[in-house]
C-alpha cells in the first residue's frame, strides 16, 4: 500500500535500512565474541534460524562472512593464509576465507565472529558437510546435518498430498524432533513450542514480503538491481528471519517498491536492457563489476543467486502455527529442494524468469570457488539458446579471489554484448 510518506524518505530505504540492520548485526557478534557467548554456525540453504531463535542462539552464516571480506577488498590476505596454513587453491574460496577468519580468532573487517558452539547445516551442497567437519576439529563441537531428500520429479519437486512428499516430510520432521534436544543440551535451555510459533509468525512475514518484492521487479523500469540491492536484501532476509526487525524491514521494503512501481521510479536513470544472472557474483571487484553493465543500460532484474542464497524466503512460503514442527519440515523440505534445483536445473529458473520479467539478455558467470553452483551452467546456456530466442553471455572469474579475476578482459566481452543487443534491437525495428 503506498502511503503518504515522503519520497525523501521512502525511496531508498531498503537499501539504507538493510545496510544498517547488517551492521547492527555484525555489531551484536562482536559483542557475543567479546563476552564468550554462544553461537551457532549455520548456511544459507537450510539454516534453521528458526529453531535456533528460539533457542536464544546467535547465527553465524560463514558464507556472509567470507563475501564480505570479498566486497570490502581483503580477501586476498585470507585465502593467501588459508593456503600457507595447507589448503589447496582448488579449494572454495568461502571455505578458505572462514578458515583463516578463525585462525585469526575471529577477527573480521565488520568486527569480530564468536567461536561456535554447534554447527546446523543440510545436505544443499556437498561442501557444507566437509567445512562443517573443519570447525568440528578445531572445537570438538556438535554438528547435526539434516539431510534433505532432493527433487525426484522431471518436471521439479511434488507437494502437500503426494505419498512421496510426505515421506520425504516425515523424514525430514524426524531430523527436527532430534535436533531439539541437541540445542537443549548445548544451551542448558528448554524448547518453548509457542516461542517457535511467535518466530514462525515473523518468518512468514517475511517470506510474504520477499516473494512480493521478486514480483513486483517485474515492473517497467525494474525497481532494483538484483546484483547489487538484492544482495542487501539477501543479507536480511537470513540473518534476520524469524525476528521482529526482519518482517518490518520487509514490510517495509515492500511499501518502498510499491510506491515506486505506482510512480515509474526505476534503478536506473534510463534502463535499456534487462538481464538475468547465473551464478554468483563477483564479489572481489563487485560494484566495477556492476557498473560494467549499468554504464550501458543493463541492470539486473532477478538472478539465480536469490534464489538459491534466500535461505528460502522466496518461494512465500506460509507455516502452519498450529503444526510448528511438522509445517518447518515441510517448509525446509519445500525450500532446499527449490534451492538445489536453482543450481543444478537453472535452466528450468531461467525460463521461469524469461517468461515473467521481459527479459533482454542472461549473464552465466561461473567462478572457479565453486563447482557446486558452476557445473553445468555451460549446458544450461546451449539449451536456452535452442529454446528461447535470449542473448547471453559467459563470462568467467571468482567470487572471492581477485587473482582469477580480469577485469579488462572482462570488460571487452561485456561491451561487445551490449553491442550486439544494441544491434539486435535496430534489426528488430527495422523489420
Amino acid at each position: 500500500m503506498v502511503t503518504d510518506t515522503a519520497p525523501t524518505d521512502l525511496v531508498g530505504r531498503g537499501n539504507r535500512d538493510g545496510a544498517q540492520l547488517f551492521r547492527d548485526w555484525f555489531a551484536s557478534l562482536t559483542e557475543t565474541a567479546e563476552e564468550g557467548g554462544q553461537s551457532a554456525y549455520v548456511f544459507v540453504m537450510g539454516s534453521l534460524n528458526e529453531i535456533l531463535t528460539t533457542f536464544d542462539l546467535p547465527v553465524v552464516f560463514p558464507e556472509i562472512n567470507s563475501l564480505q571480506t570479498a566486497v570490502r577488498r581483503v580477501a586476498h590476505e585470507y585465502l593467501a593464509e588459508a593456503e600457507d596454513y595447507g589448503y589447496s587453491p582448488d579449494i572454495c574460496g568461502y571455505v578458505k576465507a572462514d578458515v583463516a577468519l578463525q585462525l585469526r580468532g575471529g577477527d573480521h573487517p565488520m568486527g569480530k565472529i564468536p567461536k561456535p558452539s554447534i554447527a546446523v547445516l543440510t545436505n544443499a551442497c556437498n561442501t557444507y558437510i566437509k567445512w562443517a567437519e573443519i570447525w568440528e576439529r578445531m572445537y570438538k563441537i556438535p554438528v547435526v546435518t539434516i539431510d534433505i531428500p532432493g527433487t525426484r520429479e522431471a518436471d521439479g519437486q511434488t507437494w502437500s498430498g503426494n505419498a512421496d512428499f510426505e515421506n520425504d516430510r516425515s523424514y525430514v520432521e524426524a531430523q527436527l524432533r532430534e535436533l531439539i534436544p541437541v540445542c537443549e543440551k548445548v544451551t542448558g535451555k528448554r524448547f518453548d513450542i509457542d516461542k517457535l510459533r511467535v518466530v514462525l509468525g515473523h518468518a512468514n512475514e517475511m517470506s510474504v514480503g520477499w516473494k512480493r518484492v521478486l514480483d513486483l521487479n517485474k515492473s517497467r523500469p525494474s525497481l532494483f538491481n538484483a546484483l547489487t540491492d538484492g544482495t542487501i536484501f539477501l543479507g536480511v532476509a537470513n540473518g534476520f528471519r524469524g525476528m521482529p526487525e526482519g518482517s518490518r524491514y520487509f514490510r517495509d521494503l515492500v511499501e518502498e517498491m510499491e510506491y515506486k512501481a505506482a510512480h515509474g521510479i526505476g534503478t536506473l536513470t534510463e534502463e535499456q536492457y534487462r538481464l538475468l544472472f547465473a551464478g554468483v557474483p563477483c564479489y572481489p571487484i563487485f560494484r566495477r563489476f556492476n557498473e560494467m553493465f549499468t554504464d550501458s543500460g543493463g541492470t539486473f532484474i532477478n538472478s539465480t543467486y536469490l534464489w538459491f542464497a534466500s535461505g528460502g524466503t522466496n518461494r512465500g512460503f506460509e507455516y502452519d502455527l498450529a503444526k510448528p514442527i511438522e509445517s518447518l519440515a515441510e517448509g525446509l523440505l519445500i525450500s532446499v529442494r527449490d534451492a538445489m534445483d536453482s543450481m543444478f536445473h537453472h535452466d528450468r529458473v531461467l525460463a521461469d524468469m524469461i517468461r515473467d520479467y521481459h527479459v533482454d539478455g542472461i549473464i552465466y558467470h561461473p567462478i572457479k570457488s565453486c563447482r557446486t553452483v558452476s557445473t553445468g551452467l555451460a549446458d544450461g546456456r546451449r539449451y536456452l539458446a535452442k529454446t528461447h530466442d535470449v542473448p547471453s553471455l559467459f563470462i568467467e572469474s571468482d567470487m572471492m579471489d581477485r587473482r582469477v579475476v580480469s577485469e579488462a578482459q572482462m570488460k571487452n566481452r561485456i561491451d561487445a554484448f551490449f553491442e550486439g543487443l544494441a544491434s539486435r534491437r535496430r534489426q528488430a525495428t527495422n523489420s
